[in-house]
């Protein structure tokens, strides 16, 4: 079998300026990550589906990605693969004290007990002291500075609040945040009356930032939720079309009510409920 050391031989191979691929040659950091972002939402639609059949190639795909950034860094003296690599073990260790008491990945495993949340409380200790420590001597910095803008909206959401919840900058508890999603959705009503576009979208996105915090509270991942309620509208839909198929119907013909029908229809198979036709 090949290992990682041939497909680093490998991507240096593709990056050579004579002997290269013309594709892999031209490309930058920046013209990678659109490539790095698919290849993760790939290995998260694999998990999801619990395609473990493909998942071992959406990862190889996935660290390819690690190795192509590694690989032009070298080429302009910054860091090498190793040095991820070690960079990486050196943060987990030091984040693990409760695994790793001495600093040490071999050590004799004579460490303390730690439940989940003290686990947790002390990972996010951690994380203070080095942006702390990364800010530099007189130099303040936020406690959202190392939430990355590039998240998915509903995922930097749910980071930037946890975060500020860290200072004790929160809701007691889901019923004062769910009051708050009723107050932002009346001020989305409001400005839909005003007819004022501008404000409609801004109410709406307030709107979406209350219910990530109430996902929060709930401990519901709200990309993933959503995802779910993707996925789900995307099987109930297909069930319609297919319905439809089946009567030789074509959808423009249908009115909104014949299509309820049918979704209605694919809610009661999927509960295994009797159909009322």
């Amino acid at each position: 079998m090949y290992t990682l050391q041939d497909l680093l031989n490998l991507m240096a191979r593709l990056r050579d300026p004579q002997h290269g691929c013309p594709w892999d040659v031209k490309q930058t950091y920046a013209s990678i990550v659109p490539f790095t972002l698919e290849e993760a939402y790939e290995v998260a639609d694999a998990i999801e589906r619990e395609d473990f059949e493909h998942l071992q190639g959406e990862l190889g795909d996935l660290l390819f990605q690690v190795v192509y950034y590694s690989q032009l860094a070298r080429e302009e003296g910054r860091f090498e693969f190793d040095g991820v690599v070690d960079g990486i073990t050196r943060k987990l260790i030091r984040r693990h004290p409760h695994v790793f008491p001495t600093g040490e990945l071999y050590a004799a495993l004579d460490t303390p007990q730690l439940d989940e949340q003290q686990v947790k409380q002390r990972w996010e200790e951690i994380k203070a002291q080095e942006r702390a420590e990364k800010g530099g001597a007189g130099e303040q910095l936020s406690l959202l500075d190392d939430v990355p803008a590039a998240l998915p909206a509903l995922s930097r959401a749910a980071k930037l609040q946890k975060r500020a919840a860290v200072v004790g900058f929160d809701w007691p508890g889901p019923l004062p945040v769910l009051d708050k999603v009723r107050e932002e959705l009346d001020e989305v009503l409001e400005a839909m009356a005003a007819d004022d576009a501008p404000a409609v979208a801004e109410e709406i996105g307030d709107l979406l930032f209350s219910v990530v915090n109430l996902a929060r509270h709930l401990k519901v991942d709200p990309e993933n939720a959503l995802r779910g309620a993707n996925v789900k509208f995307d099987r109930r839909f297909r069930f319609i079309e297919q319905a439809l198929r089946d009567t030789h119907t074509n959808i423009e013909d249908c009115t909104l009510e014949d299509m309820d029908a049918l979704w209605g229809e694919a809610k009661r198979q999927e509960q295994n409920l009797p159909s009322c036709g």
